[in-house]
């Protein structure tokens, strides 16, 4: 079941050229399948409008009609890797894997911040060897 075909279908589509992209909504219809991973969808797609590279595709958005078959979301795909990281919400990049999580708990983040704003000036974070002065 899972090896069974699915059709990609490209609507609305649109030259973004203030944000070197082109936009479309996708149609996906896969009978016999609960629905398509978006790294098979975005392989594809890539295929289908000539991209060097699949992580210029982005896809988000993703619903499936009830009782499945059909699903519908939204494509982007990007000029060059330099305008997806400029104009791509950091969230999205995370998904495809062009952005790190930051690191420690949120409440680690959280203290931090708020430590940083207590002080006052260029003197922000604390280097090693530097000793307070009396």
């Amino acid at each position: 079941m899972a090896d069974s075909k699915c059709t990609i279908r490209t609507r609305k589509f649109l030259t973004n050229r203030l944000l070197n992209r082109k936009q479309m909504v996708v149609d996906v219809l896969h009978p016999g399948r609960s629905n398509v991973p978006k790294s098979e969808l975005r392989e594809k797609l890539a295929k289908m409008y000539k991209v060097q590279d699949a992580k210029q595709v982005v896809l988000f958005g993703f619903r499936t009609a009830f009782g499945g078959l059909k699903s519908t979301g939204f494509c982007m795909i990007y000029d060059n890797m330099n305008m997806l990281k400029k104009y791509e919400p950091v969230y999205r990049l995370r998904r495809v894997g062009l952005a790190e999580k930051a690191q420690g708990s949120r409440k680690q983040r959280k203290e931090r911040k708020n430590r940083a704003k207590k002080i006052r000036g260029a003197k922000k974070y604390k280097k090693p060897g530097q000793e307070k002065k009396k």
